[in-house]
């Protein structure tokens, strides 16, 4: 137990220090942990014997180069890519602009729906946020929005792609915890859809109190809608042959990630907005973001295997014991120390540092790991649009240069409140997330 600790207190102190890439402070300090716990000491540093932490640590490497349900992270990576390359953004932007922008506030309620479309295709929350701030910014600053709710609503809109399946964070947390990623890409649908509403409901909260920071925009007659909408078809047909195959079993998340790869490169094509030189900018991106996911998940293990085997789950599930508080009570402690963090990390590397040490605890005390996915998934959310590291909020900066940080984040307040409540609710009410696997799986 004491050398666990140590060993997340010198990581914690190499990530926010030393600044050591987080990919390779884990698996630093998980190698030299777990030779310690073989014997390591200064003493026999030259003469000890390296084979079994040698021997961990390549065991990770060869295993999770060769894992072939690891496929679907740079599949479903380089279908995000393709998408983006095809130009479907502006055309989702435009369909929810037809229906939502004649409304106070419609311009950011149809940013919130397209951020929502969108990461249901892209999967990666950055991505959605630099994507939309091209699309939606210039029409709300035509119409008068104020930049605090204009780059919010891309900000926050940004956080659904984490969630909203196909997500790569759901898949890593279902290999961490060997839970199945088809259970999780369902449990994740209706809190998706739940964020979306209120975030809706944050936006007209906010022209409630403030009505000139967002105006009207103009009225479309149905002929415009329906013709709005002819552009997102491909998106409609992409989402529900990968999603809906996987929802109905008639094929596996990795076959559907090569499916919905192929269809949007088809999509691609068929508009003619795809260059061979785009081609390759999409091939090359997904390349560098599987490159780095890998490193840091195989970072992740090592250091997981340093701290199963320093028995800092069994020490927690112990110490928790001790205490006078029931399950609940310790999910909301978990829950307490996620927010905490995420004022410190990014979502990703929130996940893979706690989830090893988290979910043994919260298996062992009866719940279920595909509802504590979705919970996590969503507290970190929250750490994306939250000062003083919030991801989106800085993708958004550097986008949009002439916004200052401190405007985003003082017009996503609302917004990470509407997290607040989410997460209350699925946290309390777990069928919310969990009715769709268990109607569909179990």
């Amino acid at each position: 137990m004491t050398i666990a600790l140590i060993g997340f207190a010198i990581l914690l102190l190499l990530i926010i220090l030393v600044r050591v890439p987080i990919a390779f402070a884990m698996g630093l300090v998980g190698f030299f942990g777990f030779a310690v716990l073989q014997g390591l000491t200064f003493e026999n540093f030259m003469d000890f014997r390296w084979t079994g932490a040698l021997s961990m640590a390549a065991n990770r490497v060869v295993d999770t180069s060769q894992d072939y349900g690891l496929s679907v992270i740079p599949l479903f990576i380089l279908m995000g890519n393709l998408v983006t390359q095809s130009g479907l953004s502006q055309e989702l932007y435009q369909a929810s602009n037809a229906f939502l922008g004649h409304r106070k506030g419609g311009l950011s309620m149809a940013t919130v729906v397209a951020c929502g479309g969108f990461s249901a295709i892209c999967g990666s929350s950055l991505a959605t946020s630099a994507t939309m701030a091209k699309v939606a910014m210039p029409p709300m600053r035509k119409f008068g929005y104020s930049d605090s709710l204009a780059t919010a609503s891309i900000a926050a809109g940004g956080t659904l792609g984490i969630l909203i399946p196909p997500s790569v964070i759901l898949v890593i947390y279902g290999l961490l915890t060997e839970t199945s990623i088809r259970e999780l890409f369902a449990a994740g649908f209706l809190p998706g859809f739940l964020g979306i509403l209120l975030y809706l409901a944050a936006v007209r909260y906010v022209v409630w109190r403030k009505p000139e920071e967002g105006p009207r925009g103009e009225k479309m007659d149905w002929p415009q809608r329906i013709n709005a909408l002819k552009g997102v078809w491909g998106v409609l047909t992409l989402f529900i042959v990968v999603m809906g195959g996987i929802y109905i079993g008639i094929f596996t998340p990795t076959e559907a990630a090569g499916i919905g790869a192929g269809g949007a490169l088809v999509i691609a094509l068929a508009r003619r907005s795809l260059t061979l030189g785009t081609f390759f900018l999409a091939v090359a991106d997904t390349g560098r973001t599987t490159a780095m996911l890998f490193a840091v998940l195989i970072g992740a293990l090592i250091f997981s295997d340093f701290i199963n085997r320093a028995g800092l789950p069994e020490e927690l599930l112990t110490f928790v014991s001790s205490l006078d508080i029931g399950p609940m009570g310790v999910i909301l402690v978990i829950l307490g120390i996620y927010i905490v963090l995420g004022m410190v990390f990014e979502s990703l590397s929130m996940v893979l540092l706690t989830v090893p040490i988290f979910y043994p605890l919260v298996q062992s005390l009866g719940f279920d790991l595909v509802w504590f996915g979705i919970v996590v998934v969503v507290v970190t959310e929250i750490s994306l649009i939250t000062p003083p590291v919030g991801m989106n909020v800085f993708v958004l900066s550097a986008v949009l240069r002439d916004v200052n940080p401190a405007t985003i984040f003082r017009g996503v307040t609302p917004f990470w409140c509407a997290d607040i409540v989410r997460l209350a609710l699925i946290t309390f009410i777990a069928p919310i997330s969990l009715i769709l696997p268990q109607l569909l799986y179990r």
